[in-house]
Parts: C-alpha cells; structure tokens; sequence
C-alpha cells in the first residue's frame, strides 16, 4: 500500500492547536499523497463523536476537490441509525444552502450494516488466528464483512477523533472501519471479545486484543487507506496526525493518554455523571458508566443523569429489554441460554451494569447503576437498573464534594477516570 513520506502531525498537552496549525497539517498531510483524478472516499464518525469534524472536512475539500475525481463521504455508523439531510450537514458544519452551493458534487452516505446487499465479504480469520489474537478466548472461524461501496474508490480517508474506549482500549483509526463499516459478524465478535477482558481492564490500554483484530481486518481491505486522527479537548483539536490509519492512530492515542485520563486518590460512594446531548440512548450514554466505572467504591452508586434521554436504545432496545442489564458472569454462566442473542447487545449490557460475580444463582454487581432519564421506573426495573426522577436531581448540588465521597462529572464519556493506586493490570495491561 503507499504510503505518505513521512507521517505529519502536531499535537500539544497545554493547550489546542490554532486554525494556521490544523490547516497547515491537513494540507501538507493530503499533499503527500497522490490524488489527481482518483475517486477519494472519506469516512467520517456520526454526531456521537465530538470534534472539530466540520473544520477538517471544509479543508478537506478544499485540498482536494480541484484534484480529484470524485469525493465522498461515507458516515461510520457502526450499528447506530441511520443520520437525515439536517443531522449530516450538522456533524461536517454546514447548512443545507452550504451543501448545495459549496459541495454540490460531494455525496454523503449512511453506512447500513443490517442490509446483505450492502456488505461484502473480504476474507475469513481463521480459527488458529482467532485463538492467537484473543490469547485462547476464542477459537472459532471469524467472517470479515465490509461496506462494499469503498471498491468504487481508489482512496480512504479516515477522519475521527481518538479517545480511551471500553471495547478497544482506544477509538479511532482503523475502528472507523470495524465495526464503523462493518457487518454484524465481526461487531458483534470482538465487542463480546472487549466485554469479556472487561471494561476496566481494556479501557485506555493502546494494545489489546481487540484492536489487533481490527488492524487484522483493516489488513484484508485492499484500497489504499489514509488517516486524519483527532486528539479532542473542548470541542476544539489538541493534536491531529496524519499518516496510515496504523501510525496516525498510535500517535494520537499517546497523546490521548495524557489529556483523557484523569487519575483520582480515592473512589466515590456516588457519581453523577452527566450525558451530554450527543447521545441520544443508553446505548450510547452507557460511555457514561464505561469511563467512570474504575473509580465507583465497591457497593458505589454511579447516576446517569440524561434527562433528554427517552429509550434503551433505537436499534437494540428490543434485544436489550429481554436480556437485561447483567455483570459478565451472569451470561458466561448461563451461556447456553444466551449465545443466541446478538454478542454486541450483550456486550452493551456487561458494560452498563459493570463486573461483578454469579454465583449459585445470585448475581452480585459491584456497583449499582441508575439511571436519571425519562425512561419510565417500571422499564428502568424490568432492565435490572436503577430509576431516580431526573426532576428530583440538581447537579450543582453534587458538585465541590469530593472529600465527601461523592464525584461530579458536568460531561461524561469521554474522559476516563482512574484509581492512582489501581493494580496494573487494570492500568497497563490486557
């Protein structure tokens, strides 16, 4: 595959980038590649992703519309819905004017990872692989399925921010690709991969299983692939690398590791944690859990306070409503009942409801997860979680009380929390 000469990249832990040092790196990023006449595909996140996606896409164009044959974008939805015309021109910060009188000729597509047609099959891991990459997990023959539009394509352009996530260890890079464009075979197997190392164990760790089965896959799309990775802080860029998917990606998850991890004496009886309106669902709010769960005391409660939310999730509610919120043990226990339901939705459900054991028949979670919604008390119940009246909660009033045991957190799910004192291998290792 070619490849830029070099990788190029600035990225600061002090403070964000200027609009000159973004510009300057896109460009001289796109410079390094060859691209006159060639069909150019971007693949950008959905709007639960923060970042300056829409600055990025306007230099984007800019670097390349005057060269190319043809420019796109295709939208990593992984199993999220679909976006409309109003929520696209909203994640690239445009209006619809914009779109027609400045990017007439640029298409924008929703990936669609529930329709046959859509996918195709690039290639097979193997059973031996499987059981090296997951470090004897799993041993079982893996379909690799993608969008199949990226063949009418000569280039990928990967744009997204890179944060500490619970499934890889780290978002971004190739992850835009798996589960982003992906089929439903190979999400749901390295998400149940993610969920049974555990959340607090994978999450913020560089190298994990997880993420060598998804450069693995990248490794069978045989379209030349580039990246743009985002370090993200307040909404505006501290670092943007450009390169491989592989290189930009590694360079931002350090610097990640340095801005998105906030490291704490001790942990917390009780921790608000508020959604921001990016997510939508549990589905994506459960990130709310995922980056604070390390620092909730055994028997801890951990709020989720996302008053504009109103359901589980708009794909997976009906899986999620009949499993339920469980620990791990609770469905590796019990497996025989479970494996037929999709692994992805199982993982989600580990992930919200946090480890924790199965033992004779009792489940005993080591926190206790409530949600703060308008999700009624009745549904919060049949889900195994908690319900507390969004109405009832003045979050100010969690603030500044630290010393008492109780953690305020005005924007979760980004940002992940840490015991200073945590054993390494909840720290370092997978």
């Amino acid at each position: 595959m070619e490849s830029p000469k070099e990788i190029s990249g600035v990225g600061h832990e002090h403070r964000l980038l200027t609009e000159e040092e973004v510009r300057r790196t896109v460009l001289r990023g796109l410079s390094e590649v060859y691209v006159a006449g060639r069909r150019v595909l971007v693949i950008i996140p959905d709007n639960t992703r923060s970042g300056p996606i829409g600055e990025v896409f306007r230099l984007i164009h800019e670097g390349l519309a005057g060269k190319v044959k043809k420019l796109d974008c295709l939208i990593a939805l992984g199993t999220h819905p679909p976006l409309t015309e109003e929520m696209i021109c909203k994640r690239v910060g445009i209006t619809r004017q914009e779109r027609r009188r400045k990017f007439p000729k640029v298409r924008f597509f929703n990936h669609s990872w529930q329709d046959p047609e859509s996918l195709v099959e690039i290639g097979r891991l193997s059973a031996e692989e499987v059981r090296e990459i997951t470090e004897g997990r799993f041993e079982t023959e893996v379909a690799v399925t993608v969008n199949r539009m990226i063949f009418d394509y000569d280039l990928l352009l990967i744009v997204g921010p890179v944060f500490p996530h619970e499934v890889v260890g780290f978002s971004g890079g190739n992850k835009y690709l798996f589960p982003g464009i992906a089929g439903q075979r190979i999400i749901d197997f390295f998400h149940w991969l993610g969920a049974l190392i555990t959340n607090p164990v994978i999450n913020g760790n560089k190298w994990t299983p997880v993420r060598r089965v998804i450069d693995r896959a990248a490794a069978m799309v045989k379209v030349p692939r580039f990246c743009l990775s985002l370090v993200v802080k307040d909404e505006g860029a501290a670092g943007i690398y450009f390169g491989t998917p592989e290189e930009a990606w590694s360079q931002a998850a350090d610097l990640s590791r340095k801005l998105h991890i906030v490291y704490k004496e001790k942990p917390f009886h009780t921790v608000l944690s508020c959604a921001p309106e990016m997510y939508e669902d549990i589905w994506t709010a459960g990130k709310c859990v995922y980056k604070l769960e390390p620092v909730v005391a055994e028997g801890g409660t951990l709020i989720i306070y996302a008053p504009h939310v109103t359901r589980i999730s708009a794909t997976h509610g009906a899986v999620i409503e009949q499993v339920g919120y469980h620990t791990r043990d609770y469905f590796l226990k019990q497996w025989d009942e479970f494996k037929q339901f999709p692994w992805g939705a199982l993982a989600h459900c580990t992930h919200v409801k946090g480890i924790g054991t199965y033992e004779n028949g009792e489940e005993r979670p080591r926190m206790n997860v409530v949600l703060a919604t308008q999700i009624p008390a009745e549904v919060c119940e049949s889900v195994n979680l908690g319900y507390l009246d969004p109405g009832s909660i003045r979050p100010e009033q969690y603030a500044g009380r630290e010393e008492e045991g109780v953690l305020y957190v005005p924007r979760a799910g980004e940002t992940l929390y840490r015991l200073k004192d945590a054993l390494p291998e909840s720290r370092g290792r997978t």
